[in-house]
């Protein structure tokens, strides 16, 4: 509907449209919806891993700080002598203490601060610019990592040849033993002064293998020599057969 209007010269003049005002109600859905796309084109903070270590005797430790609203308390692993734990923690400043053993305790070696309750907790300041070396090394193994041009094969035909086994292969002599095992320790004479039960040292060539007498009246003999540090130790096994 267009609206006109006459003036005192008796002309008519057309009157644009207007559109009806706003009820409140609709004004604030109108700016919670502004305030929603605003905050959806806004990037999230990434968070960054942030070590939290207790150094010091104790049997449980836990860490709770304003990055959690002190609702948790995230338990610390023990690591040789200290007590550690990695959070991811967005970039800004963050409230943190220690309960170590039930007790809520200060970190002596950090940072401290007053909050707005009075109460005195340690401080930490998470900084992206801390974290830019870490991203250069992740970004340049990513680019090492891509292998495409690696993966293609180089131009030219491709075969499969069946492997043929020749009739001279299975007729093959077993390996002949090597010389240096031919030296058993239970085949060297000792000594009349020496005491009986006692071998001599044997060389390392001899360690680690089973040696087996031949079969004598229904037993089969077995032994072993292994060393222990500075001793030798030979095993004799008698086996009814």
């Amino acid at each position: 509907m267009v609206l006109q209007s006459i003036d005192s010269g008796g002309r008519i003049h057309p009157l644009h449209n207007q559109a009806p005002l706003c009820a409140p109600q609709e004004i604030q859905e109108f700016l919670a919806w502004q305030q929603d796309l605003e905050s959806e084109g806004k990037s999230p903070t990434q968070a960054r891993p942030t070590v939290f270590r207790w150094s010091g005797v104790a049997k449980d430790v836990f860490v709770s700080g304003s990055f959690n609203n002190w609702a948790t308390k995230i338990p610390l692993n023990r690591s040789q002598k200290n007590f550690v734990a990695i959070v991811d923690l967005p970039e800004g400043e963050h409230q943190y203490k220690f309960c170590v053993d039930g007790q809520w305790t200060l970190d002596p070696t950090g940072a401290v601060m007053t909050s707005k309750t009075g109460t005195v907790n340690n401080v930490i300041q998470v900084k992206t610019t801390d974290f830019e070396v870490f991203d250069a090394l992740r970004i340049d193994s990513e680019d090492s990592a891509d292998l495409s041009d690696l993966s293609s094969s180089p131009p030219g035909p491709y075969q499969q040849d069946p492997y043929v086994i020749r009739p001279e292969d299975k007729i093959k002599n077993p390996p002949f033993l090597p010389p240096h095992l031919l030296q058993v320790l239970l085949n060297k004479d000792t000594g009349i002064s020496c005491d009986p039960t006692l071998l001599p040292e044997p060389n390392h060539v001899m360690l680690n293998h089973l040696y087996a007498l031949s079969i004598k009246d229904g037993v089969m003999v077995l032994s072993a020599t292994h060393r222990y540090k500075k001793k030798y130790v030979t095993t004799l096994l008698y086996k009814p057969i």
